[in-house]
């Protein structure tokens, strides 16, 4: 992996991280070994980190293969350079994704064994997990089998999506996943819907039934102690195209209803998380789509709805992004817009240089002025407060 820093710039950063670790989480190094750390909560020493390490904690990462060796891009960009975080898929023909990291029971658990073993401070493993069509620990891989949100909401018994979402978590947590991104909670408002509909990843075309079983969906996984993200904000369930290929426009569409669950989760506070939709609305912002837009981010969600969690962006190199967008720019505006996690799930053009040149690129956002440092803060802050809620005690 090449690297914007000098090699002693590196074990510094590397140093730093270890040493901070020991400091704000006793006992973390004599546990690095497990999938678990029984650690002490953080105070507030993660101020005193490099600016290099605050931004770390705020990216996402997929990556290729089913190990992770020690000379690994991931390897590096967990040990040397702090990501907060990692994305697992399994292959998926449709969408042209090879070469990924979920093949089997015995081989996924050794790969988050060994991924968190290079962690100074605990990884949220994250993974998309909804169940039926989008679920990443497959029944012919020789996991449990899972039912999608179509047909608990069209069963609509709420016991039944609370004991799902149990053992759905229970199965998370044994093969060392800390963040389910899930559940979806868009509106089924458009049945010929490509990504939402058709995939039966929706409980529901009524907001308060899609609030009732995503709050139980998200109490389920409480209970075993993973986290969960909803999605997607402000909505896409009434779109007519796939963000996977296109910037989507719903603003022919899209209606206030769509917020009713995000709101009725919030005020519960059931809301862990948030992922952004790559959707354009004119009527919420004439400029950017929600995972660039302010408008959206800080005024709706966080304003209008109260809510001051992690914010996460859907994966950046979505063709709704990279093709009206340099990475660059899709950085600066998503930060600035809100978002706390930046997601790069490296799927089809894989870069192993992500991290290195995704933090030198916002150091010198910083340096310029195009960023505040107090967002990097704010964000880093956010991502603590979560990994402190789940991953330690």
């Amino acid at each position: 992996m090449r690297s914007p820093f000098s090699p002693e710039r590196r074990r510094f950063l590397k140093c730093s991280a270890l040493a901070g670790a020991a400091l704000i989480f006793p006992g973390l190094l004599a546990a690095c070994s497990t999938s678990r750390r029984a650690v002490a909560r953080p105070a507030g020493e993660w101020l005193e980190w490099p600016l290099e390490r605050r931004i770390a904690q705020m990216l996402m990462l997929g990556f290729t293969g089913e190990t992770a060796p020690e000379d690994s891009p991931v390897a590096v960009a967990i040990r040397d350079y702090g990501i907060g975080g990692v994305v697992l898929f399994d292959n998926n023909s449709d969408l042209q994704v090879t070469n990924r990291n979920i093949t089997g029971p015995a081989q996924l658990k050794s790969l988050t064994r060994r991924l968190n073993s290079y962690a100074g401070i605990p990884l949220l493993i994250s993974v998309d997990q909804e169940g039926g069509i989008v679920t990443r620990l497959k029944e012919r891989y020789g996991f449990p089998p899972s039912l999608s949100a179509g047909y608990l909401g069209n069963k609509d018994d709420p016991e039944l999506t609370r004991s799902h979402s149990e053992e759905m978590a229970s199965t998370l947590r044994e093969f060392g996943f800390t963040l389910n991104l899930a559940p979806v909670v868009d509106l089924n408002s458009n049945p010929a819907n490509p990504i939402i509909a058709l995939k039966e990843r929706s409980f529901s075309a009524d907001a308060e039934r899609v609030a009732a079983h995503a709050a139980e969906f998200v109490k389920g996984h409480r209970e075993r102690g993973i986290a969960t993200c909803l999605k997607h904000f402000p909505g896409h369930g009434s779109s007519r195209d796939d963000s996977h290929l296109g910037l989507v426009d719903v603003t022919a569409y899209w209606t206030r209803d769509e917020l009713i669950p995000y709101r009725r989760l919030i005020e519960q506070g059931l809301c862990d998380m948030v992922m952004t939709a790559h959707t354009f609305n004119s009527r919420l912002d004439g400029d950017y789509p929600a995972t660039l837009s302010r408008a959206t981010i800080d005024g709706i969600l966080r304003g209008e709805l109260g809510f001051d969690g992690v914010v996460l962006s859907d994966d950046l190199n979505m063709a709704a992004i990279v093709n009206h967008y340099s990475y660059e720019t899709a950085v600066e505006k998503a930060i600035n817009a809100g978002v706390d996690i930046l997601v790069v799930a490296n799927d089809k053009l894989y870069d192993p240089d992500t991290a290195p040149r995704t933090i030198e690129m916002l150091m010198k956002m910083v340096a310029a002025g195009r960023m505040d440092e107090k967002r990097i803060n704010q964000a880093c802050g956010r991502i603590m407060a979560l990994k402190a809620r789940y991953l330690y005690g």
